[in-house]
């Protein structure tokens, strides 16, 4: 588990509503549709777009920032954390949940603008470098090569990364690509702490002409990835790199609970659920 950040933020009082992201973004869910910064918890703060979650966790000494987006969408970014206040070259650390260019496409520009340290799983160093997916990702083909990101530091399975009092651990959870890695630490709101899951996609999802049932040593570590964040304890607080896939903007919006002890659970549940649905269909054709 990772450490709990009790220092505050560095800058003087952010303001972002969580309310109006649901708002600003209600039929818009393009990968780079801008989207209003919103407060999450204590330290943590979404700064991505309509259609993909980037997370900001503050320190007094720098921040961490998790995932791009698309290229468009690294200016937008820069000028979410701008509006909330902090300086987008205190980032310290630059994550990826996954080497997909809806989440990675947007790295390489955010490097530039932050200067901050590039730090990924060995798995997905290859594809976030060259900007192509590994020639095993099912999805291979669907995407257009991006710029590429230079990886400074490499993390393992349970390896975390500290910024003063607050530490990220880093979750292998391959499957929906091969580098794929979720992330978790705890933030704190006064005595109230919460332990905050960025669960990585987990969904079976690839080019058309890609089987799944034709590739069980793909399928063998997707299915422990999906295991593995449903048995993860404490869950307090859900993420998805899609905001959708964990209704997470219904939920910044109290419209659903933020705080769920079942949503890591419930997740892994859907998505084991469907790859079983697309693995049995593959079967019967």
């Amino acid at each position: 588990m990772s450490g709990c950040a009790t220092d505050g933020p560095s800058a003087a009082t952010p303001v972002a509503k969580s309310e109006s992201i649901a708002k600003a973004c209600e039929g818009r869910d393009g990968w780079g549709d801008p989207a209003p910064p919103a407060h999450v918890f204590g330290d943590t703060y979404m700064v991505g777009t309509c259609g993909i979650v980037s997370l900001l966790i503050t320190t007094p000494q720098g921040h961490f920032l998790i995932d791009g987006a698309v290229p468009e969408a690294a200016t937008e970014i820069e000028a979410n954390i701008r509006e909330l206040g902090f300086d987008p070259k205190d980032v310290r650390f630059l994550l990826n949940t996954h080497e997909h260019i809806d989440h990675s496409g947007g790295l390489a520009g955010l490097k530039r603008i932050t200067g901050a340290k590039m730090v990924a799983r060995a798995e997905a160093k290859v594809a976030l470098e060259t900007g192509t997916v590994h020639p095993s990702d099912p999805q291979k083909g669907l995407f257009d090569p991006v710029e590429g990101v230079k990886v400074d530091q490499l993390i393992g399975d349970g390896e975390t990364l500290k910024i003063g009092r607050q530490s990220l651990a880093a979750i292998a959870t391959p499957g929906h690509s091969p580098g794929g890695t979720s992330w978790t630490w705890k933030s704190c709101e006064g005595k109230t702490c919460r332990q905050i899951v960025f669960a990585d996609s987990i969904s079976a999802v690839s080019a058309d002409d890609y089987r799944f049932i034709d590739h069980p040593e793909y399928v063998a570590p997707l299915r422990r990835s999906i295991a593995k964040i449903g048995a993860y304890k404490p869950c307090d607080i859900l993420i998805t790199p899609h905001p959708s896939a964990s209704a997470f903007f219904e939920r910044l919006s109290g419209k659903e609970p933020l705080v769920s002890s079942t949503g890591c659970s419930e997740y892994a549940a859907g998505a084991m659920r469907r790859l079983e649905n697309r693995l049995a269909k593959e079967a019967g054709k």
